[in-house]
């Protein structure tokens, strides 16, 4: 075997795919679009305003397929952004 070989046998295992991408729903994260969709409904159905629900929600899926395409992770990177205190206050 050579040194530069990374395969060892009996120690395979394939990954598929799906375990590693983030999970989408119209391609925004899965998150971002339960609550937007939660609050488009709740605006369009609950208030009876239905241009301002639809408005709210092409807006908010437009806004997260967009930070979608360009980090597909940016919901946990916000989430672990917010949890540290911010340590440079004037």
């Amino acid at each position: 075997m050579r040194a530069n070989d990374e395969s060892v046998p009996g120690f395979y295992a394939p990954v598929h795919r799906a375990l590693s991408e983030p999970i989408l729903l119209g391609g925004a994260p899965r998150s971002v679009a339960i609550v937007n969709g939660t609050l488009a409904g709740a605006v369009g159905l609950g208030l009876r305003l239905w241009f301002a629900g639809l408005a709210i929600w092409a807006i908010g899926h437009a806004l997260g397929v967009w930070a979608a395409r360009r980090d597909a992770r940016f919901v946990d990177v916000a989430r672990r952004h917010l949890r540290y205190p911010t340590w440079m206050r004037p």
